[in-house]
């Protein structure tokens, strides 16, 4: 098989949650535990620090990666979802996964994984173990999928688990409060391994505390330590912070939601630094400035273009987008325009709510089957006050509001990280 046809047999042979929802969720470990059985449990021949999180997942591991591969290290990193290519998945300093890899790891064990029927995400956690393993990374980087508790990737010890934060997101497979949804997340907590929090509620931390002391697991709460003493928007992008440790720091990753991830980033660093990890100053300075070249992380209000102003983001939850609100409304500009689509598991209602209402909003939908009707997008933002017209996808939406709009105009497009990977897409198709 060549690699597309190989992509295309992962896809349609073993059920992907970024394809078809919750028929690829699969709950439980057996799966994942006789697939490291089989590869000889290459996750324990590698350091590993692990990010789970309802926001913000993102953004820090790749940031963290960042900074350790400007440290030295050579460093792993596992996300999801990808926005154009599998490969994006795994990577190695920033290099992603080869074609030829892949092939040859389907080829060669698919007679041991079809009996198993495993999800999507189980085969590629366990691919990018092995790959990891097999050339020798010192540290890798491993965001949890969904939850943490029953998530395959959390069959890793680590040297530090992270959580970033709790809002309501896939409540059916996490439950239906932010306490269930953080004991889910709470999960990755090991014992005896530190761990850090980067914000919590009056429901939340308490389930923290509870975990850290059933595991004997020393606790830090990144908001109780703030490491990030201010922070501003910066003359060619992203943000400028006045930190305790490190002086001035400048961030690549624009968008007012990093503040908080850049606080729980610095904690996680300085715990690492504890337990021997030489990452000085310049490296800390380094992975922040670089981090979308050191690491390919794309998305996160990401400047597309200038006049007009066009901006994406994959913020795609209530959590996210109560964010994204209001850095949309701090906006200065002659007349916003929208590309708007969610996915069927969100709560839209809530998040349209959000939205600004002087904006002109070109609702649409992504190519995945999860994705909600560009139609029935419409109906919900005429039911929330907002106005506009529906459009069949993403470029289509897209290339309608750059023709309406004028040099003073804003651009955001977003809603959900598959129309941000149709926007890509597009772009590549004009490369």
């Amino acid at each position: 098989m060549t690699y597309e046809e190989t992509i295309e047999y992962l896809y349609n042979s073993v059920p992907m949650f970024q394809k078809v929802g919750a028929v690829a969720y699969k709950e439980g470990l057996s799966n994942t535990h006789i697939l490291d059985e089989h590869f000889n449990h290459p996750h324990t021949r590698f350091k590993t620090i692990h990010i789970a999180g309802t926001n913000g997942k993102g953004s820090c591991s790749h940031t963290i990666a960042s900074i350790l591969q400007a440290a030295g290290y050579k460093t792993g990193l596992y996300t999801s979802p990808h926005i154009l290519d599998f490969r994006e998945r795994i990577r190695i300093n920033g290099e992603c996964i080869s074609k030829q890899y892949v092939m040859d790891f389907v080829e060669s064990e698919r007679s041991f994984f079809e009996p198993l029927h495993p999800s999507f995400f189980e085969l590629t956690t366990a691919l990018a173990f092995k790959y990891f393993a097999e050339q020798q990374v010192d540290v890798a980087v491993i965001e949890v999928g969904l939850g943490g508790r029953l998530d395959c990737t959390n069959i890793i010890t680590p040297e530090l688990s992270v959580i970033t934060n709790i809002s309501l997101d896939h409540t059916q497979f996490l439950g239906d409060t932010l306490a269930k949804i953080a004991s889910e997340k709470a999960g990755i907590i090991k014992q005896g391994i530190e761990a850090i929090v980067g914000e919590t509620n009056s429901e939340t931390r308490p389930v923290f505390e509870s975990k850290a002391a059933e595991c004997n697991s020393p606790i830090t709460f990144a908001e109780d330590n703030m490491i990030v003493k201010s922070a501003s928007a910066s003359a060619e992008g992203g943000i400028d912070y006045e930190t305790k440790d490190y002086g001035t720091i400048h961030g690549e990753l624009g968008g007012i939601y990093q503040v908080k991830n850049t606080n729980t980033i610095l904690n996680a660093i300085a715990t690492l630094k504890a337990k021997g990890f030489n990452i000085d100053g310049n490296a800390v300075k380094s992975g922040f400035s670089n981090v979308s070249e050191s690491t390919g992380l794309v998305g996160r209000w990401q400047k597309i273009q200038n006049s007009p102003l066009v901006i994406c983001d994959t913020g795609h939850n209530t959590g996210g987008w109560q964010y994204l609100s209001k850095q949309l409304k701090m906006q200065k500009c002659r007349q916003m325009r929208i590309v708007f689509g969610m996915v069927d598991d969100k709560d839209i209602h809530t998040v349209m709510q959000m939205l600004p209402k002087n904006a002109v909003y070109y609702f649409t939908q992504a190519s995945t089957k999860r994705a909600v009707s560009s139609e029935k997008v419409y109906k919900t933002g005429l039911e929330a006050g907002l106005q506009g017209t529906f459009y069949p996808d993403v470029k289509t939406a897209y290339l309608k509001a750059l023709n309406d709009s004028d040099k003073g105009d804003f651009i955001f497009v977003g809603g959900s990280s598959y129309i941000v990977s149709d926007l890509f897409a597009y772009i590549k198709e004009q490369d």
